[in-house]
């Protein structure tokens, strides 16, 4: 077999192939809109939308202000401090019943979270749908910000001034 050189190839009916210029970075072709394509992308957001709702029924239905009904915070039993966490369960409860304002004394961090997740959920299930790979790149200054945001709020919550905060 004969080596082909670019200017020795043939195309369709014996005309020479000329090649166009070509980009640095080609986009990969878009996949097929198919109704079953998009609803198996879909399948893992649901799923997770599904354990998210799931585990918010629960606790709308399961009141945590009741005692029994799930476990005290161990750091608030053994040193009598609010954790980051302390208050999430009953601030659910009031956000799954609509009110907003108990939620948000509760633990507004908490809620904050729930608002953060349904947006990053909703660009999730819309790239997943549009067949794109989700991408979250938080970089270390996103994280060490979320870490020293967690730090204020615990520290403010347990101090005699941020008892809007207490749970």
């Amino acid at each position: 077999m004969r080596g082909v050189n670019a200017d020795s190839r043939r195309g369709t009916y014996g005309r020479a192939v000329v090649p166009g210029p070509r980009r640095a970075y080609e986009d990969p072709p878009a996949p097929p809109m198919h109704a079953a394509a998009v609803l198996g992308r879909l399948a893992v957001p649901a799923a997770v939308l599904a354990a998210v709702a799931g585990a918010f029924a629960y606790v709308g239905a399961v009141d945590p202000n009741e005692s029994g009904h799930y476990p005290v915070c161990p750091l608030l039993r053994y040193t009598g401090l609010y954790c980051p966490g302390c208050g999430g369960l009953r601030s659910a409860h009031a956000f799954v019943h609509g009110d907003l304002l108990t939620a948000l004394h509760d633990n507004a961090l908490a809620v904050a979270g729930y608002l953060v997740f349904a947006v990053v959920w909703i660009a999730w299930a819309v790239g997943a749908a549009r067949g794109r790979p989700p991408r979250i790149g938080l970089g270390p200054a996103y994280l060490w910000s979320l870490g020293a945001l967690l730090v204020a709020f615990t520290v403010v919550r347990n101090l005699p001034f941020g008892g809007l905060l207490h749970p």
